[in-house]
C-alpha cells in the first residue's frame, strides 16, 4: 500500500511539474505585449497559470472567477474519518496479497464440496490480521490528526474588508488572496507574496528550519516599486493583478508579475516570497498576500512521507515465495490425482462413498480442498512478521549509546523502515569528503596576498593546541562547538541569543520562556566556534599594515624590507574583500541585527580629504590601474593614512559613496568625522609635535622619509599589540553566516581589525582601526551558485566614488578570469610574478590539506557600469528566463579581475575517521570519496583517512579533451596490470604485515571532473568501470552533485552490487537517493541530505558500528529468521501430506482444526519473531575489532537459492520422521486419528522449538521463557480442549483424547524418539561445521570477555547519573545480553 500511496504521490507532482512548466519555460526571453494579453481571460490563466486578487480589494468579481479551484489553507495529512475508516481501512489492506490469500480461503471454505474445517476457524487468521492492522492505522492516523487540528486552529491575522482592519483567524480559514499581517518569532501560514516589511529598506528575514533545517537567517525583499516601506501599507488601495506560476514543490524557484492599475509590470522572484512552515526573524511586521494555500504551499507539496525502498532480501524472498507456491501445487496435484486413482480403483467399499460423483470431478473438488489444508506452506504470515522484527532492530539501532553524540544531543535516525538487513551487506560506499570526513567547521589558517605567503605560524601552533584539548576529553567526540562552549560567552549561549533578542526586543518575553530555545541546530553556533573567531595575525603581515599607522612611517617601491605602496593596497583590498565579500548578517546579545546608522553632518568634506592624501605617491599602482575619473584620486589614493591613537592601523577601502557628491558627502559622513576626531586628538611620538595642528601634519608629511628607525620600531610594536588583542565590542559580534567559509573569512578579517559591524540592504557598515566605521553602498550582490562557482559584491568607494567589484570563489575558476592587465610591460611583468606565485601557494595549500578560495577586484568604469547595470536591471526585473539572464549578466561582469590573493582554510578530519575508513577497507567495503575540491586538496585528505596509504600507487587520471581521455584510461589499465604481477610480488613476503594491517598494497585512482565527464560518457564507461574495478579505491575531485549520482548509478547497475552514499550537503542529495542505501550527516550544511537519506547519523565513525555490528547483526537475524519461517510451515504442512497417503487423498486430517489453525497463529509465532530482534550470532566486540567477519558473512551468505532448498530437504526429512515413527509405534492398535495425531503434533512442537534452539548463537533467558511459554501454551490449550470441548470441532470429538494420551508412557517416549532423530543430523552438521571452521566462533568466544554483571551495575550507575537529564534512555545492544564495551558511558 505504501508503494501505491508513493507512485500516486510521484505521479501527482509529475502532472504538477507539467503543468507548472507550461508557460514559464519558453527561451524566448520577454514576452510580448500581444502575447500577454492573449492570457488575459480567466480561464485562459486558470490552465496555464495562477491569477491572485486581493481578497477584499475592488476585484471581486474577478476574485470569485479565478478562485474557486484554489484550495484552501487547511491541511488534512490523515488517511481516514469516522464514516470512512472501516471501508478505506479494508480496502487498502486487500490491495495486500497476504490479506487477498487469507481471503481467498476463507471463502473457498465457504463452498460445500471442498470445505475441509469449520466455516468460522478458517476466518480467524485473517480476522486477527485485519484487526491488528487496523487497530495499528487507527491510532497513527489518531495522531496525525491531533497534529492537523493543532496546525489548523493555529490563529493569525488577516485583513477584513467588512471590518477595514486585521482580525484574527485560524490557519484553516486563510484563502488565496488574503493579506497577512505577521510579527516577528510568527511561523508563516501560507506561501505569502510579501508586499510591507516594517523594515525601511523593505528586507524581511526568515529562519527555514522548519523547512529544510538551517538555522542561518536568509533576507527576503518586498515587491519592487511598492510605496516606500516603514510606513503602513494601504490595504484598500491594494489593487494590482499577480500572475504567477502553477503550484510547484522547487523551493529555490518562483516566477510571475504583479501587473498595477496603470499597467506597469513588475518581474517577481523568489526572493519576494514567504514560504509555509517558516519563521520571520528580526522584523517587527510583515504583510504578505497568499499565492499558494493549504496543500498547494511548497512546503506540503515536499512533504513526500516516509522513503520506500525494498531491500535485496525481500526481493530474494519473494523468488522463494514462488517456489512454495509451486511445492504447494505439486501436493495439492498429488493430492487429487492420488484421490481420483484410489476412487476409480476402490471396489465394494466398507464404508459410504460418494458414488455419483466421477473420480475427475472427486479429484479437482480435493485440489481445493488440499489448498484449503496446506495454506500454511505459502509463509505469508511471515511479511508481517518481518516488518515486527525490523521495527525491533531499528528500536535498539536507535537507542544504542554508541551511535549518540552527546555534544549535540542527537541519535541516529532511521528514517526508511525496511532495508535494515541491506546495511550488512555493502560492497561499495560513496563517501563525501566536506563535512562527512572532515569537520565542516572552517577556521582560517594561512594566506597570500600580492604572491607573497604569510604562514601565520603562530596560528598553526594554535589549531595544535584546540586539536589537543579535542584528543583530550575523555569519553565524548569533543567538537569544535565543546571547546566554545568553554569562553565565558559561548557559542550556543550566542545563537540562542539571536533568537531570543529578537523575541526579547519586540515581543517583551521573559529569559526564562527562552530557555527551551537553547536546544537550536548547531549550524549557527558552529560558526562562531572560539576556535575559528580567535585567529592569530602572521608578524609579517601586520609589520606590512603598520606603515599604514602612521605618516611617519615611509612607503617605498618594496626594496629593504619596506612595503611598496601597491603592496599595501593589495594587502587593504584583500582583507576589504574578506569583510564585505559574503551574505553575512551582523547580530549581538544586545541588538538583534547591526544596520548602518543614519547619516550625520560631515566634519570634513571630500575634498579636503582627497587633498590630504594626495601627497602619497602610489606610481607602481597607477600602471596597473585602469583610468580613472577625470578629478578624481587615483583608485587607493584614498589611503586613510591618519595618525590614529597608539597601536591603529588604517588601510583604505572601495567601499561606497553614492554616485553625486552630495550623497557621497553623507555616505561618508561617519568616516570623516573619526578621521577628523583622531587628526585632531592624536600626538606624534616620533615627531613629537602637536597632531593636532594642520601646519604640523602638511611638515611632518614632507618630511615623512626622514622619520628615525626607532620611532619606527616603536608603531610597529604598539600596531602588533593591537592587532594581537581584540576588543570587546568585536566579541559581542555575532555572524550568522550561509557557510562556514563566509564565517571564517569574515572572522580573519575582524583579526586585523577589518570588521564587519553592520549590514542592510544598500549599505555595510565596517569599522577600520584608526579610522571608525565606513559606511559603503552596496550597489550589488552577486550570489554563489555551482555554476559560477564564486561571489561578487558590486560596492562603491566613499572617497573615489568609483564602483569597485570584489570577487571571491574557486582557484580553478578565478584563476581564468584574471587576466594580465594592458600597460606597462614592468606592470605586466609584475602581474604575471604574482599569478605564478600565488599559484604555488595554492598548490602547496592543496598538498597541505587546505581548501583554497582566491580573491579578486575589478574597478569599473562609470560607463562601463552603467551598460551592466541597464542589463542587470532587465534580468532582475524579466518574468521570462531570470535565472538564466541573471547567470549571463554576472558572467558579463566577472571578467578581466584583477588577483589580490588567496586564502587557505584549514578543514580538519573529524575524530576516528582513518580508523573507520581502515575497518571498512577490512570488511571489504570499497571506499570511494567523490568532492567538489581540487585533486591535490582530496589527495591529502586521502593520506589522511588512510584511504591512500604509502605503499598504494596513486594514478592520476586528468585530459584536456574527449579524445584523449579513451588512450589515458587505456593506459591506465595496462599500468595496473603490469603493476598488479609487482605488487604481487613484493608484497608476498610481507603477507603477516598486511594482513594484520588489512590493505594490501594495491592502485588508488584519482579523476578530476573533466576527465570523469568524458569517462561516463556510453563510450568510455566501460573502460572507466573496468579500471576503477581494478583499484583499492577512487577519488573523484572537482565533481559536480549530478556526476555523484552517476558514478552511484554506473557502479550499482553495472556491477550489481550493494552500494551505500553517505553525504552532509545539499549537493549530496542526489547520489544519497541512487545508492541502495543513503546515509546522511547532520553536520554543518543544514538538513537536505538528513531529510533525502535512509539513515542520519552525526558523525563518520559512526559507520562502523552501524555496518559492521547492525548490520551484520540485522542481516544475519532476518536471513536465518526466513529460513525457519520457511522450515517451520514445510515440516508442519508435510505432516498433513504424508497422512494423505493413508486417507485416501481425501483432504482429511489428523488434527482438530483449532489445533491445526493457532499451531502457526500462536504457539509457534513468537520465538522467531524474538529470535530476530535478540539474537547474536558474534559480538559486537568481535565483529568492531575483526571486520573481516563482515567479509566472511558477505562471501558466505547465510540467505542464498541453496540455502532454500537445504532447508526445504531437512524439513522433509523431519517430517518424515515425526510422522512415520508415531506411526510405526502405533501401528496395529485401535487408536483413533486424534490419538494419532497426539503424539504428531507434540513432537512437531518440540522438534520446531528446539530446532530454534539449535541455530540460536545467543540464548537468555528472554528466549528461554518465550520458549517455554510457546510449549506450555500449547499443552495447556490441548489439555484444556480435551477437557471441557463436546462439539465444539465437528465431525471430530476431542473430548478426553489428549488426557488419555499424556496419561500413557508410550506418549512420552515416542515424543522424546521422534525429536531426538530428527534433530540429531542437523545437531552432528552443526557441530561439524563448527569443527571446520572454528575461526569465528573461537575468536569471538576467546575476545567476547565483557562481564554481564558488571555491564549492568555501570549501566545502572549512568542511568542515576542522567536520570535527573531528559536524555537519550539507556539501552543495551540487547537486553540481557553481554553489550558492546564501546556503547558503555562511565
Amino acid at each position: 500500500m505504501e508503494r501505491l500511496h508513493w507512485v500516486q504521490h510521484r505521479c501527482r507532482q509529475l502532472l504538477a511539474g507539467d503543468s507548472g512548466r507550461g508557460w514559464y519555460s519558453s527561451p524566448d526571453g520577454l514576452p510580448n505585449k500581444s502575447s500577454l494579453d492573449a492570457h488575459s481571460s480567466p480561464h485562459r490563466v486558470i490552465g496555464k497559470r495562477r491569477t491572485v486578487f486581493a481578497r477584499h480589494g475592488p476585484h471581486q468579481q474577478e476574485y470569485e472567477a479565478v478562485s474557486k479551484s484554489y484550495k484552501g489553507n487547511a491541511i488534512r495529512t490523515t488517511k481516514y474519518s469516522l464514516l470512512t475508516f472501516i471501508p478505506m481501512n479494508l480496502f487498502q489492506q486487500f490491495h495486500r496479497a497476504a490479506n487477498l490469500y487469507f481471503l481467498f480461503l476463507a471463502l473457498l471454505n465457504w463452498v460445500p464440496v471442498v470445505e475441509a474445517f469449520q466455516k468460522e476457524i478458517t476466518m480467524i487468521p485473517l480476522l486477527v490480521v485485519l484487526t491488528v492492522i487496523a487497530i495499528k492505522d487507527a491510532l497513527e492516523d489518531y495522531r496525525r490528526y491531533l497534529f492537523d487540528k493543532k496546525v489548523n486552529n493555529n490563529v493569525v491575522q488577516v485583513f477584513c474588508g467588512k471590518q477595514k482592519a486585521y482580525i484574527d483567524q485560524c490557519w484553516k480559514d486563510v484563502r488565496v488572496g488574503d493579506l497577512v499581517r505577521l510579527s516577528c518569532n510568527e511561523i508563516i501560514p501560507a506561501d505569502m507574496l510579501l508586499l510591507y516589511s516594517s523594515d525601511p529598506r523593505g528586507v524581511c528575514y526568515i529562519e527555514t528550519a522548519n523547512l529544510d533545517g538551517e538555522t542561518n537567517l536568509k533576507q527576503r525583499q518586498v515587491v519592487l516599486d511598492l510605496p516606500l516601506q516603514g510606513a503602513e501599507l494601504n490595504l484598500e488601495s491594494f489593487n494590482s493583478r499577480i500572475e504567477c506560476e502553477n503550484p510547484n514543490n522547487d523551493l529555490s524557484r518562483f516566477r510571475g508579475y504583479m501587473e498595477h492599475p496603470n499597467g506597469v509590470r513588475v518581474g517577481l522572484h523568489n526572493n519576494n516570497l514567504l514560504l509555509r512552515s517558516c519563521t520571520i526573524r528580526n522584523t517587527e511586521t510583515v504583510v504578505g498576500i497568499v499565492v499558494y494555500a493549504g496543500h498547494e504551499t511548497k512546503a506540503m507539496m515536499n512533504n513526500s512521507g516516509p522513503r520506500y525502498k525494498r531491500s535485496h532480501l525481500e526481493r530474494r524472498l519473494n523468488t522463494d515465495v514462488l517456489w512454495c507456491v509451486l511445492l504447494l501445487i505439486i501436493m495439492c496435484l498429488t493430492g487429487a490425482i492420488g484421490h481420483g486413482l484410489w476412487l476409480k480403483n476402490l471396489k465394494n467399499p466398507v464404508f459410504e462413498v460418494d458414488g455419483e460423483t466421477s473420480p475427475a470431478l472427486a479429484g479437482f473438488y480435493v485440489f481445493w480442498t488440499m489448498i484449503i489444508v496446506l495454506q500454511v506452506l505459502i509463509p505469508i504470515s511471515l511479511y508481517v512478521s518481518i516488518e515486527i522484527v525490523k521495527l525491533g532492530q531499528i528500536y535498539f539501532i536507535h537507542n544504542d549509546l554508541a551511535l549518540y553524540n552527546e555534544q549535540l544531543d542527537s541519535r541516529i535516525q532511521c528514517r526508511a523502515l525496511n532495508i535494515t538487513e541491506d546495511l550488512g551487506q555493502i560492497q561499495y560506499l560513496f563517501s563525501d569528503k566536506t563535512g562527512t570526513l572532515t569537520e565542516n567547521k572552517m577556521v582560517f589558517r594561512r594566506c597570500s596576498i600580492y604572491g607573497v605567503e604569510y604562514p601565520h605560524e603562530e596560528n598553526a601552533r594554535r589549531l595544535e593546541v584546540y586539536e589537543a584539548e579535542r584528543n583530550d576529553a575523555a569519553g565524548h567526540s569533543v567538537t569544535l562547538k565543546s571547546a566554545c562552549s568553554r569562553k565565558s560567552l559561548s557559542c550556543r549561549s550566542l545563537s540562542c541569543n539571536r533568537s531570543s533578542v529578537s523575541l526579547h526586543t519586540l515581543t517583551a518575553e521573559s529569559e526564562e520562556e527562552d530557555q527551551p530555545s537553547n536546544h537550536i541546530q548547531p549550524r549557527t553556533s558552529a560558526f562562531c566556534s572560539r576556535v575559528a573567531k580567535e585567529v592569530v595575525p602572521d608578524p609579517e603581515l601586520v609589520r606590512k599594515l603598520s606603515w599604514l599607522c602612521s605618516p611617519t612611517l615611509p612607503l617605498s617601491d618594496g626594496s629593504s624590507g619596506t612595503p611598496s605602496s601597491l603592496e599595501v593596497t593589495y594587502i587593504t583590498d584583500f582583507f576589504l574583500a574578506l569583510a564585505i565579500c559574503n551574505s553575512v548578517v551582523v547580530s549581538s546579545p544586545s541588538q538583534p541585527r547591526h544596520m548602518v546608522p543614519e547619516a550625520r553632518t560631515p566634519l570634513k568634506s571630500l575634498e579636503e580629504i582627497k587633498l590630504m592624501f594626495q601627497r602619497f605617491s602610489f606610481s607602481p599602482f597607477s600602471a596597473l590601474s585602469p583610468p580613472l575619473i577625470k578629478g578624481s584620486p587615483r583608485s587607493f589614493t584614498s589611503r586613510l593614512f591618519a595618525r590614529g591613537k597608539t597601536g591603529s592601523f588604517t588601510f583604505s577601502t572601495p567601499t561606497n559613496s553614492t554616485t553625486d557628491g552630495s550623497e557621497a558627502g553623507q555616505e561618508s559622513n561617519l568616516e570623516t568625522s573619526n578621521l577628523r576626531r583622531k587628526l585632531d586628538s592624536g600626538s606624534s611620538r616620533v615627531e613629537g609635535r602637536d597632531a593636532g595642528q594642520a601646519e604640523d601634519r602638511e611638515s611632518e608629511d614632507n618630511n615623512i622619509k626622514d622619520t628615525k628607525t626607532n620611532g619606527a620600531r616603536q608603531e610597529e610594536e604598539d600596531v602588533i599589540r593591537e592587532v594581537d588583542s581584540e576588543s570587546d565590542s568585536d566579541e559581542e559580534l555575532l555572524y550568522e553566516a550561509e557557510s562556514p567559509d563566509e564565517a571564517a573569512l569574515v572572522h580573519a578579517a575582524q583579526a586585523y581589525h577589518c570588521t564587519l559591524r553592520g549590514r542592510s540592504a544598500e549599505s555595510l557598515l565596517v569599522d577600520l582601526p584608526g579610522i571608525g566605521s565606513l559606511a559603503v553602498q552596496l550597489l550589488h550582490i552577486l550570489p554563489f551558485d555551482s555554476n559560477r562557482k564564486r561571489m561578487s559584491v558590486v560596492v562603491r568607494h566613499p572617497l573615489s566614488g568609483q564602483v569597485v567589484v570584489y570577487t571571491k570563489g574557486a582557484d580553478s575558476v578565478i584563476m581564468d578570469l584574471s587576466e594580465t592587465p594592458k600597460g606597462a610591460e614592468q606592470a605586466q611583468e609584475m602581474y604575471s610574478h604574482i599569478r605564478e606565485q600565488t599559484q604555488k601557494h595554492l598548490d602547496s595549500y592543496a598538498r597541505d590539506g587546505l581548501r583554497t578560495l582566491c580573491i579578486a577586484k575589478k574597478i569599473l568604469e562609470e560607463e562601463e557600469y552603467e551598460v551592466w547595470l541597464k542589463r542587470q536591471l532587465l534580468a532582475e526585473s524579466s518574468i521570462e528566463n531570470r535565472e538564466e539572464l541573471l547567470l549571463e549578466s554576472a558572467q558579463r561582469l566577472e571578467t578581466n579581475l584583477t588577483l589580490l590573493g588567496t586564502t587557505g582554510i584549514v578543514d580538519r578530519l573529524q575524530e576516528e575517521v582513518p580508523e573507520t575508513i581502515e575497518a571498512l577497507q577490512r570488511a571489504g567495503i570499497k571506499v570511494w570519496v567523490l568532492t567538489g575540491d581540487k585533486k591535490e586538496t582530496a589527495i591529502n585528505i586521502a593520506y589522511a583517512c588512510k584511504l591512500l596509504r604509502p605503499n598504494d600507487q596513486l594514478l592520476t587520471a586528468s585530459c584536456g579533451s574527449k579524445d584523449a581521455c579513451a588512450p589515458l584510461l587505456e593506459q591506465l589499465k595496462l599500468e595496473v596490470q603490469s603493476g598488479k604481477g609487482s605488487l604481487t610480488v613484493l608484497t608476498a613476503a610481507g603477507d603477516h604485515e598486511e594482513s594484520s594491517s588489512g590493505s594490501a598494497a594495491g592502485f588508488v585512482l584519482a579523476i578530476d571532473g573533466h576527465t570523469l565527464e568524458w569517462a561516463l560518457q556510453e563510450e568510455l564507461k566501460s573502460d572507466f568501470l573496468e579500471l576503477s574495478c581494478r583499484c583499492n579505491a577512487v577519488i573523484c575531485c572537482r565533481s559536480t552533485p549530478l556526476q555523484k549520482s552517476q558514478v552511484v548509478r554506473l557502479v550499482r547497475d553495472q556491477l550489481s552490487v550493494m552500494t551505500l552514499a553517505v553525504g552532509d550537503g545539499a549537493n549530496d542529495v542526489s547520489m544519497i537517493q541512487v545508492a541502495d542505501v543513503g546515509i546522511g550527516i547532520s553536520g554543518q550544511e543544514g538538513m537536505q541530505a538528513v531529510m533525502s537519506s535512509d539513515f542520519a547519523i552525526s558523525r563518520f565513525k559512526h559507520l562502523s558500528k552501524l555496518l559492521l555490528v547492525h548490520g551484520h547483526w540485522c542481516y544475519s537475524r532476518l536471513a536465518n529468521m526466513i529460513l525457519y519461517f520457511i522450515y517451520k510451515n514445510v515440516m508442519y504442512v508435510n505432516l498433513l501430506f504424508w497422512y494423505q497417503f493413508f486417507c485416501g487423498f481425501s483432504g482429511s486430517v489428523m488434527s482438530n482444526s483449532w489445533v491445526l489453525i493457532l499451531f502457526n497463529l500462536l504457539f509457534t509465532s513468537v520465538p522467531p519473531l524474538i529470535y530476530g530482534v535478540l539474537d547474536r550470532d558474534t559480538p559486537a566486540d568481535t565483529l568492531m575489532e575483526l571486520p573481516e567477519l563482515y567479509r566472511a558473512a558477505q562471501t558466505s551468505k547465510v540467505y542464498v537459492p541453496y540455502m532454500f532448498w537445504v532447508t526445504v530437504l531437512d524439513a522433509f526429512y523431519q517430517s518424515l520422521v515425526c510422522f512415520f515413527v508415531p506411526y510405526f509405534a502405533l501401528a496395529g492398535s485401535d487408536v483413533g486419528a486424534l490419538s494419532f495425531g497426539s503424539p504428531i503434533n507434540a513432537s512437531a512442537l518440540l522438534i520446531i522449538l528446539l530446532h530454534q534452539v539449535i541455530e540460536s548463537r545467543t540464548l537468555t533467558w528472554i528466549h528461554m521463557l518465550v520458549l517455554v511459554l510457546s510449549g506450555g501454551s500449547y499443552f495447556g490449550f490441548v489439555l484444556l480442549f480435551s477437557l471441557f470441548c463436546v462439539s465444539c470441532s465437528p465431525p471430530t470429538n476431542p473430548l478426553g483424547v489428549e488426557t488419555l494420551q499424556m496419561s500413557q508412557p508410550l506418549f512420552y517416549i515416542v515424543c522424546a524418539l521422534t525429536t531426538v532423530m530428527a534433530l540429531l543430523p542437523r545437531l552432528l552438521c552443526r557441530a561439524l561445521y563448527n569443527t571446520l571452521h572454528p575461526a569465528a566462533v573461537l575468536k569471538s568466544a576467546h575476545m567476547d570477555k565483557v562481564d554481564s554483571e558488571k555491564y549492568c551495575r555501570r549501566m545502572q550507575r549512568w542511568n542515576q547519573s542522567h536520570s535527573r537529564v531528559n536524555r537519550l534512555p539507556v539501552c543495551a545492544d540487547n537486553p540481557g545480553l553481554e553489550p558492546s564495551t564501546s556503547s558503555v558511558v562511565s
